[in-house]
């Protein structure tokens, strides 16, 4: 059977990504798709550093999608010349879409031993060998805690969802939790997102949160460890937004509520909450 189509966008790096109809947004930033999963993911954690200095290197990519942020994983790891052996768990809604991204074309641009993998992936959804990948799909709430129970730990985790509003079941307390239970003590977490809910989310799991500038983008990334170690500070601003209403999280507790549910939790919260004003940090700061 032939993959879904999904509509394409050129992004500003020469690379594609797809608009998904289901969540009303492109998967990636048109700042440049392959720019940003080499830069928020790759560079922010460290990722080669790491691989080189522990002799392998264990991986968790939520929300796979067109599977750039694990290929830029495999390209930066596989320019080493030096054999390290990769874990990598991807979990992915809906498994068209890396069926699609291959049949669209949108990774040839990667080097052809990512492309292979890649390829496997989306079809067998697991590579043995000194890659040793699984790819999971379905709701990530529920794999997640299938990773927990089974006490799997990753040194690197990229965060990818679609943003908050759209999405608001991948960026909760409860969902983050778990997604921290995943995480190495040493590990480290990579987010695009610098959203208040989503920050506030990360520290109520129990992790600590640092700020990444990336060039091209207007808004910071994130990143998050258990350890309290020399993170990059938040600004003056972003510590506001963190005692505003905006930082009111998304909470899920059974981790099965529908969108719709999270958000007007979220609201009826908000409506009560003790927090500042957003829209006077807005003014302060945006005006």
């Amino acid at each position: 059977m032939e993959p879904e189509y999904f509509p394409v966008e050129p992004t500003a790096d020469g690379s594609h990504t797809f608009y998904s109809e289901a969540f009303g947004e492109w998967f990636h930033s048109r700042g440049g798709a392959y720019a940003e999963a080499r830069t928020t993911y790759i560079q922010a954690t460290r990722l080669v550093e790491r691989a080189i200095q522990q002799g392998h290197i264990t991986v968790l990519d939520i929300c796979y999608g067109l599977g750039y942020n694990t290929a830029a994983a495999l390209e930066a790891v596989g320019s080493l010349q030096e054999n390290i052996p990769m874990r990598l768990v991807g979990l992915e809604l809906d498994e068209q879409v890396p069926k699609a991204a291959i049949a669209q074309g949108l990774l040839k641009d990667w080097p052809l031993p990512v492309q292979a993998a890649l390829k496997v992936l989306a079809t067998t959804r697991q590579i043995r060998g000194s890659l040793h990948a699984d790819l999971y799909i379905g709701d990530a709430r529920y794999h997640i805690q299938s990773l927990v129970q089974s006490g799997f730990q990753a040194d690197v985790i990229f965060l990818d969802p679609f943003s908050p509003p759209r999405c608001p079941q991948l960026w909760t307390v409860e969902f983050l939790t778990l997604v921290a239970q995943c995480l190495h003590p040493q590990g480290i977490l990579a987010t695009y997102s610098c959203a208040a809910a989503v920050r506030a989310a990360l520290q109520l799991a129990g992790l600590h949160i640092g700020s990444i500038h990336v060039v091209g983008r207007h808004w910071p990334s994130t990143i998050a460890t258990h350890a309290h170690r020399s993170l990059p500070p938040l600004s003056d601003q972003e510590r506001e937004h963190l005692a505003t209403r905006a930082a009111v999280p998304y909470r899920d507790p059974t981790l099965q509520d529908t969108a719709a549910v999270i958000q007007q939790r979220r609201s009826q919260e908000q409506a009560t909450s003790p927090l500042n004003s957003t829209g006077a940090w807005r003014k302060r700061w945006l005006s």
